[in-house]
Formats: C-alpha cells, structure tokens, sequence
C-alpha cells in the first residue's frame, strides 16, 4: 500500500505536519464534527482537542489549520523529539495523509454516483481509528444498532474503563486498553447496557489483543485485503462487515468496501432518487469502477448522509 513517511518538523509550541495537496481541514473537522455524543475528542471552533498516551504519558494536543498545506499541533507540556514524532506518526494516521487521492479523484470525475461528492467534499480523508482494539471495538459496538446508539454505548464504555487527563475545567478521555477490558466478565459490562454477545465479543477481542493473538503489525503484514479479513472473521462476533470496516478505518486497506453498509444503501438510495434499497448486483455493478477505491469511495458516499 502506498503510504508515504510523515512530513513534519518541529516549532516552539509542538509541531508542524505538512498535509497533500487534496486535503481539507475543514472537509475533516465536519466528518469529526458529525456527532455531539463524541467522547474521545473536543472540537471548539476550528481546533481539535485530544488526549493521547505517548510513550506511557498522558499527553493533551491541541490541532488546527493554518490553512490546507499544513497541521499545527501544540502539546500542553514539553516533551522529547521522539515523542513528538510519535505524535506526528498518530496524527498522520488518524488525518490519511499518506495517499495520494489524484486517481481517486480522476476516477469519481466520471463516475455516476461518486461525481458529485468528490467534487462537494473535495480533501475528505478516510479519517481513521489507528488503534486497533478501538477499531474493532467501535465495530462490536456499532452491530445492528443505531449510529447515535453507537456513541452511546461508547461513551459509557469509556468514561468507566477508560483512564482521562484533566486540563482546567475540562476531562479528556482515552479509549480503554484491550488489557483493561480483557480482564474484565460479561457481569462487569451489564451497566452499559449492551447485548450479552456483544460482551462476550468485546472481551474475547481484548484477550486476542492482550495476549499478543492479533495485532495491527501481523494484519499489515497480510498479502490483500481478502487474507486480512479472513485473518478477522475468524474472530468471534466478527463478520465481514465489522471486518471491512477495520480494515478501511484502521488497517488503511483503500480496497476495504463493507458492501453490507446500511449507509452505503442509504447514500445510493439518495443519489439515485430511488425508492427501495439497492440489490447487491447494482453495489457490485457500481462498485466495478471503483477498483481499489472502494474505502474512499464508501467514505465519500457516507458523506452525503449528514
């Protein structure tokens, strides 16, 4: 996959990422944006506020735009050259700026159902989860219910087994580590009110994960995207969708393409004016044009519902 190294370098405040010619922050800050039940970050303005672990620090980074060119990061204490290059490396995935979208967008230019939102969301990125435990847990989460449901559940899990980082009046919060959760019984889980199974899923994850089973490192290293997901829906609770999804959001697979996606119905059914969902040959018949493209274009579609 064509990801190119990290182009930072570093200021008084923090540092600096320089970004690809088709990016947008303000494209991303909205896709950031689209939910008010977000625990995991805050956005005033045109500024981005998270806590991350660096090293084994809590650290709290501050990210806006200058303009389109480039990231500013301010870091709320000192710290050292490498840590800041972890915190460029995170930044760098969470932003996609390691692909190059000109095909992409050369593609949708004469595309039926992807012209107009390349044109509309021109520098939309597949914003990412780089953590992998995060990843498949926002899967688990997102099963049969709900997106608004979905942040419900998260904000629960997080606030009780997630740590955070207090800076003035305001609590950052971190995803809980798969450790945290690997330790924990489905009885520990009941007050977030969830299904039995997802527990049982999210727990088997978190083992996977803490003992050193699966990790993002041994998923990368899988010759295509059809060998990784495979490697995936051998996990219990994880099917082909949840896989896909964890592959475009996380493992950075652009050929990852959850066909099942409600929200990829719903955005053909808008597009198209049409009345019924579409059948899986029409996905498939779309979807041919799209070859390698299938995340970007899924994402670029998505886009069109909020």
């Amino acid at each position: 996959m064509s990801s190119h190294s990290v182009n930072w370098k570093e200021d008084e405040n923090g540092l600096v990422i320089f970004t690809p010619h088709d990016f947008s922050f303000s494209e991303n800050l909205r896709y950031l944006s689209r939910s008010a039940n977000e625990c995991l970050y805050e956005i005033s303005g045109e500024t981005i506020r998270r806590a991350l672990v660096i090293g084994n620090e809590k650290l709290l980074i501050e990210i806006s735009a200058g303009s389109d060119q480039f990231l500013s990061v301010g870091i709320h204490k000192p710290v050292t050259h490498q840590m800041k290059e972890e915190i460029a490396e995170y930044i760098h995935d969470w932003f996609d700026l390691g692909f190059s979208l000109t095909p992409f967008y050369k593609m949708a230019q004469s595309d039926p159902l992807l012209k107009k939102p390349a044109e509309q969301f021109f520098g939309l990125r597949v914003m990412g989860i780089p953590d992998l435990f995060e990843a498949l847990a926002w899967g688990i989460l997102g099963q049969q219910i709900n997106l608004t449901y979905a942040y419900t559940l998260k904000r629960r899990l997080v606030e009780k087994y997630g740590e955070s980082l207090e800076n003035g009046r305001s609590k950052y919060w971190l995803f809980p580590a798969a450790e945290t959760i690997a330790g924990l019984t489905i009885e520990d889980l009941a007050d977030l009110k969830m299904t039995v199974k997802k527990c049982e899923y999210l727990i088997d994850t978190a083992r996977l994960i803490a003992n050193g089973k699966l990790s993002k490192v041994d998923l990368l290293k899988e010759a295509d995207v059809k060998a990784a997901e495979k490697k995936l829906t051998k996990i219990r609770g994880i099917g082909p969708w949840t896989a896909h999804y964890v592959l475009m959001r996380c493992l950075r697979f652009p050929n990852a393409f959850p066909i099942d996606d409600v929200g990829l119905h719903n955005a053909i059914k808008v597009i198209t004016g049409s009345e019924r969902k579409p059948a899986r040959e029409e996905i498939l018949k779309y979807s041919a044009r799209w070859e390698n493209w299938e995340a970007y274009a899924t994402f670029y579609l998505w886009r069109v519902l909020y």
